[in-house]
């Protein structure tokens, strides 16, 4: 078996990086680099394998044949070398490393951020590497370790496991919005409100649900204004811009200061939990375990 050098590897890792997001900035954001030491990276590889790995322009960066064959070969051996390192743990006794995570908002918010202190106090060893965004990713393909989603959105390839109950969904708006508009008492006057539209992660518009079972129902809200995010529609909900729809456990602390108030309550939604989910033939982390452990144990106790 041949002998790598330390910089081999690096070049290597930075190559897989590189390959995976299809852009030199996307990778000098996950590794911690700057483009232009990536860059010499990979004209350093390919002088030395004497192969063009990547076809490069202005605008994308594309691998070769070579360096797709090279790139799913070395996916495999790098993953083996990370399967290795992660049962080290088990002699180590406690989990240690980086371990990458991908979540919305309102998980990162609601879950993640509450049991940051227990979690580092307990596993001090172990790296965290968040990053909060509302769209689908491909937590393989992007190089994470697991993702956290809606039940409903957990892609069917990988393993899931829920970290809350189900969730209560619920229309808010502020004493002042109702006052100055008047309550809805049922789901079609909400058609005749100022709403605050929801905008998913593909980018569409997202029909509020109201209700259970058989009277369960979907609206396309009317509104000002429409947000791909819960923090800017919650606020523009306190500011008596409209109603919102969120959560029921995001709002909680709004509704005991009176800052908002449900509406249609008996017409709450009631839909999956938060699930986190991580790649079937990927050897769980003893780091990622815990970190489920440490949700769970919040959330469903």
């Amino acid at each position: 078996m041949p002998a790598f050098t330390r910089s081999e590897l690096a070049d290597l890792n930075v190559f897989m990086a590189v390959a995976r997001r299809q852009s030199f900035r996307q990778a000098a954001i996950e590794l911690g680099l700057t483009t232009s030491a990536l860059s010499h990276s990979i004209k350093n590889l390919e002088t030395r394998l004497g192969v063009k790995l990547l076809n490069r322009t202005s605008r994308s960066v594309v691998p070769t044949v070579a360096g797709s064959e090279l790139a799913d070969k070395l996916e495999r051996g790098f993953q083996a070398i990370g399967d290795a390192l992660g049962e080290l743990d088990v002699h180590r006794g406690v989990p240690a490393g980086r371990l990458r995570i991908n979540v919305p908002r309102d998980a990162a918010r609601l879950l993640i951020g509450p049991i940051l202190p227990r979690f580092f106090e307990s596993y001090p060893d172990v790296q965290l590497e968040i990053t909060v965004e509302d769209r689908m990713v491909d937590i393989v393909a992007d190089g994470y370790d697991a993702g956290i989603r809606y039940g409903g959105t957990v892609p069917q390839d990988m393993v899931a496991v829920p970290l809350t109950g189900p969730l209560r969904w619920v229309v808010v708006g502020s004493p002042d919005y109702l006052s100055r508009h008047g309550r809805p008492s049922q789901p079609s006057d909400l058609l005749r409100h100022a709403c605050v539209r929801m905008r998913i992660g593909d980018n569409s518009i997202y029909k509020w649900e109201l209700g259970s079972g058989d009277e369960a129902c979907e609206l396309d809200v009317p509104g000002p204004m429409s947000a791909n995010e819960t923090e800017i529609s919650v606020q523009a909900a306190i500011d008596g811009v409209g109603l919102a729809y969120c959560l029921e456990r995001r709002v909680n602390e709004e509704l005991e200061v009176g800052q908002l108030e449900i509406v249609l309550a008996k017409w709450a939604a009631v839909g999956p939990p938060f699930f986190v989910y991580y790649p079937s033939r990927r050897q769980t982390q003893p780091g990622l375990r815990r970190l489920i452990d440490t949700i769970r144990a919040a959330n469903l106790s």
